[in-house]
């Protein structure tokens, strides 16, 4: 099986499962997923693990590259403040939640 075939399959597992959805599609007609964020944890750990570390690697890498910046409350809650190309990045990379966009 070769290694697109490998991905299809499991993008058809997950969407069966419901540890993706259909989300879409981008200015350029390629299709959109989202983690089913409510589930996925559970149904499909593998897929949330990698998720988490792809958006914390990006993240981190927006704020090195200082396209962002955290702030943080008295309460020690963090909102993220992004720059416009940061925020062109982060949408193009798919760390930000598309309710978001």
């Amino acid at each position: 099986m070769s290694e697109e075939e490998d991905s299809l399959k499991k993008i058809e597992y997950y969407l069966e499962i419901g540890a993706i959805k259909f989300a879409g599609y981008d200015e350029y007609g390629e299709v959109l997923f989202e983690i089913n964020e409510e589930v996925t944890k559970d149904l499909a750990p593998e897929l949330w693990y990698a998720h988490e570390e792809y958006v914390e690697d990006g993240l981190l890498d927006l704020l090195e590259s200082n396209l962002m910046s955290v702030d943080y409350n008295e309460n020690l809650e963090a909102t993220m403040i992004f720059t416009e190309e940061g925020y062109d990045a982060a949408k193009r990379m798919g760390i930000i939640p598309l309710e978001d966009l």
